[in-house]
């Protein structure tokens, strides 16, 4: 889907194969949101034969396979609203700037619950836990190999914070690659799970009171096999090129916010505390900064990095990676100076406090948040001029949809006495 994580798909024969590799498949694009109007409706599903792969979880004998599509129009001309295509006109522009590789390493967050149907847990471990009260270990074993037979390298995967959340770690790949890669990721979660007979959701908060589900993501910028991040001579090991890229990702991360955060749901995780942050500053190892500088390996090129904390893992990957890249790279452009970075744990600085050091906030409501990006010269330019109005009307009647709503906190507090 467009702007959702929503996968869509159709099947082909193994006879159509070559067809489909040569002409692309055609489809009907208005019944897709936010691509075309009826008027204008036919569209192309372009197979890429680099995303090839069997699909594990199917029956071995007349095995399936999947491929990821570009979307071209009937002229075979790039899709304008084809999100693919968004991430690629990024990493396009950072070519143009000497910068030959964008790394991302996004850790995705998840929980297991008994259904769909509401959010009973499976264990009640905690971060890190190994214990009979993790009794996931199966399904993120079974998960893990899974995603290493399709080609996904995995790091480690563990318990996390809150019952019954788990995350599994992806190796770092170029953008495009990974984009597809958390595509893939959120598609065999989900289908070993129903194998499992549970049932496994990347909704950002889908439990009051406990820790929401993010996709913090690790990023640097490569000029062919040397880190344009790394400088061996400066303090922190940080260059200037580093530098401008993460005030880029601070000036513009409200004016993205409704890209790497797009659903209501978004912004019951985005509250103060809970490991989500909100405040717009970076630091080197502290969490309860928007943007992080992992000292894991400190003085190392290669593992030389930062971490933008507030992506929740429902957002498009494609736009979301495209939106962070064209910040970073907005800064690096223009020059944009770094502030210093902030040791402390914001959560406990009073509003005072916080307003006394520069640290603005992230938008609350994703009303909010699309009221900035609507003002955004920056995502106007990334998304093009398909996407961008297609995303702000759709984006808007979600939020109206959601405001009208009356909910149960809503009559629980005010109906017996009102």
């Amino acid at each position: 889907m467009l702007f959702r994580s929503q996968v869509k798909s159709f099947a082909i024969t193994d006879t159509e194969l070559e067809g489909a590799l040569e002409n692309g498949m055609g489809f009907d694009g208005s019944s897709i949101t936010g691509y075309q109007d009826i008027e204008e409706s036919d569209m192309i599903a372009m197979p890429d034969p680099n995303t090839f792969t069997i699909l594990p979880w199917r029956p071995g004998e007349k095995a399936v396979a999947r491929m990821i599509c570009d979307i071209l129009t009937p002229d075979r001309a790039p899709y304008e609203g084809d999100p693919r295509y968004v991430l690629k006109r990024a990493l396009k522009r950072a070519r143009e700037m000497g910068f030959d590789h964008y790394y991302v390493g996004p850790e995705l967050e998840y929980f297991y619950f008994k259904n769909d149907q509401g959010t009973e847990v499976l264990d009640k471990g905690g971060y890190f836990d190994l214990t009979t009260l993790d009794v996931a270990s199966d399904l993120r074993r079974e998960t893990v190999l899974a995603l290493e037979r399709m080609g996904i390298r995995i790091e480690y995967s563990h318990h996390e914070v809150a019952p019954s959340q788990h995350e599994v770690d992806m190796k770092y790949q170029d953008a495009l690659r990974m984009a597809d890669s958390v595509i893939t990721y959120r598609v065999a979660v989900k289908e070993i799970a129903s194998r499992f007979g549970v049932y496994a959701t990347f909704m950002p908060k889908p439990i009051f009171g406990q820790n929401g589900s993010g996709m913090h993501t690790h990023q640097s910028l490569f000029k062919g096999s040397n880190n344009a991040f790394f400088d061996k001579d400066s303090k922190d090991n940080l260059s200037d090129t580093a530098n401008s890229y993460i005030a880029g990702l601070l000036r513009h991360a409200k004016d993205i916010c409704s890209i790497f955060a797009q659903t209501t749901n978004s912004y019951k995780r985005l509250v103060p505390g809970y490991e989500a942050p909100v405040y717009i500053a970076w630091s080197r190892s502290n969490r309860s900064a928007l943007v992080r500088v992992p000292l894991y390996h400190p003085g190392m090129e290669k593992a030389t990095r930062c971490e933008f904390r507030a992506c929740d893992p429902a957002c498009n990957p494609y736009l979301t990676f495209a939106a962070m890249l064209q910040a970073g790279l907005e800064g690096i452009e223009k020059g944009y100076r770094k502030l210093e970075p902030m040791g402390q744990n914001l959560y406990h600085l009073t509003d005072i406090e916080r307003k006394e050091r520069g640290i603005e906030i992230l938008p609350d409501s994703l009303g909010h948040a699309i009221a900035i990006t609507e003002r955004s010269a920056l995502v106007k330019k990334t998304l093009g001029s398909h996407i961008f109005p297609r995303f702000i009307e759709i984006k808007k009647k979600e939020w109206d949809d959601y405001r009208v709503q009356v909910s149960r906190y809503e009559l629980d507090k005010y109906l017996p006495i009102l």
